[in-house]
């Protein structure tokens, strides 16, 4: 029995050393993130803008372009990987994530229902004529409830059909294909300025939120990963199936219902502020499992904290590439997470099984 102790002793200190080391590379990527760009900041000047006041022409850089920039990534990577972990639980499904079951896409409509039917789009003022959304909040909550449509009809085909991890995958798929029609129909219909709005709000660039819209995010980032480690225990006894979960006083449907509908909430209002960004949700779960593995004690948070590095890692990308210009990062989440989730897909098992 000590040897037992001191063995699980050493197995959660590595898993706590894991998280250390992922929070430090969290911190180094959000110093690089405020570091690069076209005008070089350096690192001490990064802290002096932050703390000790420093050049205006600094501290305008990293107050009000940059630091909205890094922190809309860290809050939309932890919003993505926290709810594609607890999908991919709930669901007994490794491929669950907001953008693979419909999620993002059932938010999208939602959104493009807000600005065109709704009047929610417009263009910017100042003679720039670039589309803008005028009614942020009118989006958010019809990106909510579009989400929710998608939920629901997964809770209903999972629980009333039972419905295989592969079957719910493809019920995934044809959702995302209904709601992309239905957000073409709406845009048919539209006028320029709609359109122009619609499109121009579905690229995913973290350059649209300002401190207001990542106060709503974390608002609703912070709930729910509060609930996420509350019931982290009745996560890890969802993966011995329902019935074992009940015999331990878990109620499936429940937490299933709420999980659900929480990461539906975060990946809606990322959507709806940020827009589409997919893969994060997918990639930054099935990373962490493979050095913490299912122990959703350290699953949930580490998964938060990875899909952050994530888009962190991408917005560089974005950045970058082809600078002066820079890309939406909803593109290079895309174009980077195909490769790596084959990759997953074909080296990891436990993605296949």
């Amino acid at each position: 029995m000590p040897e037992i102790k001191q063995q699980y002793r050493a197995h959660i200190r590595r898993k706590i050393l894991t998280g250390f080391v992922l929070f430090a590379l969290l911190c180094m990527g959000t110093v690089c993130s405020l570091a690069i760009g076209s005008y070089s900041v350096s690192p001490a000047a990064i802290f002096g803008a932050l703390f000790a006041g420093g050049e205006e022409i600094v501290r305008h850089i990293i107050w009000n372009i940059r630091l909205p920039r890094t922190v809309a990534a860290i809050i939309a990577g932890a919003c993505l990987g926290s709810a594609g972990a607890a999908m991919q639980n709930v669901l007994k499904n490794p491929l669950g994530s907001p953008f693979t079951l419909g999620i993002s896409q059932g938010a999208a409509f939602g959104a493009a229902f807000a600005i065109i039917i709704l009047g929610a789009g417009s263009l910017l003022s100042g003679g720039d004529n670039l589309p803008a959304v005028r009614a942020p909040y009118i989006v958010v909550i019809s990106a909510f409830l579009g989400s929710l449509l998608t939920v629901a009809a997964l809770i209903i085909l999972s629980t009333l059909r039972r419905l295989s991890p592969a079957a719910l995958i493809l019920a995934g798929v044809a959702l995302s294909s209904f709601f992309g029609a239905a957000t073409m129909l709406l845009q048919y219909f539209a006028s320029d300025i709609q359109v122009a709005a619609a499109v121009f709000w579905t690229f995913g660039d973290l350059g649209k939120a300002q401190w207001k819209e990542l106060g709503l995010m974390a608002l609703a980032l912070v709930p729910a990963c509060a609930w996420f480690g509350w019931k982290r225990w009745h996560f890890n006894a969802m993966l011995w199936g329902d019935d074992t979960a009940r015999s331990l006083g878990v109620n499936p449907y429940r937490l299933r219902l709420v999980a659900l509908v929480l990461a539906a909430l975060v990946s809606s209002v990322t959507t709806a502020f940020l827009g589409i960004i997919g893969f994060v949700g997918l990639i930054a779960p099935h990373m962490v499992r493979m050095v913490v593995g299912e122990d959703h004690r350290f699953l949930l948070p580490y998964s938060a904290m990875a899909g952050g590095l994530l888009l962190l890692l991408a917005d560089a990308l974005a950045r970058t590439m082809m600078a002066p210009v820079v890309l939406p990062v909803g593109i290079v989440t895309s174009f980077a997470g195909v490769p790596l989730f084959l990759y997953l897909l074909l080296t990891h098992k436990g993605i296949r099984s």
